[in-house]
């Protein structure tokens, strides 16, 4: 938890007491289910919450957007996003069941009111969203086809509506066809640790 307060030192009491219930919750259901990798679950508020917490850094979302999160896996980005952004909207979308019963658990438990989660694939879901956001589930241009229809074309966010991708490793070749509208911006811009050296955030705007 020192972690996430060393880059968000002014989270309210709520905000704290969820993101401490959140390292707790996750450790239990990971010794039922396993959601996340045995090597990671220890580092989970610097590899997972933090890692999430990156695109807090990024954009500051106002309130009311709607954001869907597909291939949330356990939960990242959406849960410790929708923590930070108590009034914006987030769906939560994987398409493996048992996930998504722990997802809805851990809301649940931490009574997070503008979060849904949904068992779904993205070619099923209907709707629009101002923004996708997503943990490197497939290469980016394949991504980029599931989800270009859900996004809408307007909004009231700094940033024009679009995709927030958090990706690592060397993306020019995955991102070439991108090359003249995409933002890549370093983890490292934001947090120090190691982790987050060759750790990016794609902004796709549409």
């Amino acid at each position: 938890m020192d972690i996430i307060l060393k880059y968000f030192p002014d989270l309210n009491s709520i905000q704290i007491e969820n993101l401490k219930k959140l390292e707790l919750l996750y450790k239990d259901w990971n010794d039922k289910i396993n959601i996340i990798s045995r090597k990671d679950i220890d580092k989970l508020c610097e590899r997972h919450v933090l890692h999430s917490l990156s695109i807090a850094k990024y954009i500051d979302f106002q309130k009311n957007t709607s954001i869907l999160d597909i291939g949330t896996g356990g939960g990242f980005p959406g849960i410790p996003l929708a923590i930070l952004f108590p009034d914006v909207k987030f769906h939560l979308v994987d398409s493996i069941g048992k996930k998504i019963k722990v997802v809805n658990e851990i809301v649940d438990e931490l009574n997070l009111k503008n979060v849904i989660a949904e068992h779904n694939h993205s070619s099923q879901l209907k709707g629009n969203y101002d923004f996708i956001v997503s943990r490197a589930v497939t290469a980016f241009p394949a991504f980029v086809e599931l989800v270009k229809d859900r996004i809408k074309t307007n909004g009231n966010n700094k940033l024009i509506n679009g995709i927030i991708y958090l990706k690592g490793g060397n993306l020019d070749e995955e991102l070439k066809k991108f090359k003249k509208k995409v933002i890549i911006t370093p983890i490292k811009d934001y947090f120090e640790e190691d982790f987050f050296e060759s750790k990016y955030i794609v902004y796709l705007p549409f």
